[in-house]
Order: C-alpha cells, then sequence, then structure tokens
C-alpha cells in the first residue's frame, strides 16, 4: 500500500477540499489493489494446493489399484530392455510390485482425502523418485508424466513444508 500525503488546509473551500478528497481517494485505491492482489496470490495458493492433491490422488489411487487388478490398458509400443529387466527383476521378489502398488493406492486416498497428507507425501516421495529416474535412464518415453507427477509432489511438499520442519530439523543423538 502507497499512501501518497499532500498538503491539506484545513480553512478555506474549494481547492484546499477538493485536494483533500483526492488524497483519500488514493489511498482508497492502493489499499483496494493491494488487497486485491493478495487476495488472488492467496485464492490461487489454496486452489492449486488443493488441485495438485486431487490430481496426484487421482493418479496413485488408479495405478495403485490398476497394479492388483489390472484393469488399464497395457502399452502397446514394447519396453526398452533395460526397463524391461528392471520391471521383471522388480515381479521375481514376489512382493514389491505388491507393496508399491498399495503403498501407491493407500496414500492416493488419503490425498484424495485431504487426510494425513504430508505423511502421504512422505511416502509418496521414494516412489515418485524412482518413477523419475526409471523413466530419465530406462523408459524416456513416459517422461512428461513423471515430470508432472514430480513437479505435483514437490509443489505439495513444499506447501506442506510446515510439516516437515522437525523432520528435518538438525539434533543432537
Amino acid at each position: 500500500m502507497s499512501i501518497q500525503r499532500e498538503p491539506v488546509r484545513r480553512m478555506g473551500e474549494g481547492k484546499e477540499r477538493h485536494e483533500q478528497t483526492e488524497t483519500m481517494m488514493t489511498i482508497t485505491a492502493n489499499t483496494t489493489e493491494s488487497t486485491t492482489a493478495t487476495t488472488a496470490t492467496k485464492s490461487f495458493t489454496r486452489h492449486f494446493t488443493t488441485t495438485a492433491r486431487i490430481v496426484l490422488g487421482f493418479i496413485f489411487t488408479v495405478t495403485g489399484f490398476n497394479g492388483f487388478f489390472q484393469f488399464l490398458p497395457q502399452p502397446t509400443a514394447p519396453m526398452p530392455d533395460g526397463a524391461m529387466a528392471f520391471s521383471v527383476s522388480l515381479a521375481e521378489t514376489g512382493y514389491m510390485l505388491e507393496l508399491t502398488s498399495g503403498v501407491q493406492a493407500i496414500t492416493g486416498l488419503l490425498l484424495l482425502a485431504g487426510r494425513f497428507v504430508p505423511l502421504a507425501l512422505a511416502l509418496l516421495a521414494p516412489v515418485v523418485v524412482n518413477i523419475f529416474l526409471f523413466h530419465v535412464f530406462l523408459a524416456p518415453e513416459g517422461l512428461t508424466i513423471a515430470i508432472v507427477v514430480a513437479a505435483l509432489e514437490i509443489g505439495l511438499a513444499w506447501a506442506y513444508r510446515d510439516a516437515f520442519r522437525p523432520m528435518l530439523r538438525a539434533t543432537r543423538g
């Protein structure tokens, strides 16, 4: 808010009163512009956080349940050799794909419900890093969605940064 002061004379009519009226109008206009800008920023932040949480929750709920029920169509293009070898080795453990799918489904539902969001983000962080690096090094054709997912995760982590401060504080133990 900027306030511009103009000299106001107490006695007299005409021009002096006009100057006082202009000063008050300037203060009111600047205050309204400042309040509108602050409200727009807060509104955008609030809507971004909610939208990002719902989109990320939907993505991980669907892909998590797909890991159990395989209802999404499989890609028709063959995976690169490195990506195939990585996927096969995860499947051969007998538990890793199921564990990852379960974490994705549960955290996706938590994000959709808006409950325990910082916990859901902390549990999803290693999954998101793995998705991103998988597409960077092994299957670059899916890099776009990996970037979107990573950006949503980082944006939400920033929005909930106050919840992570105690975890990231250095303590002597």
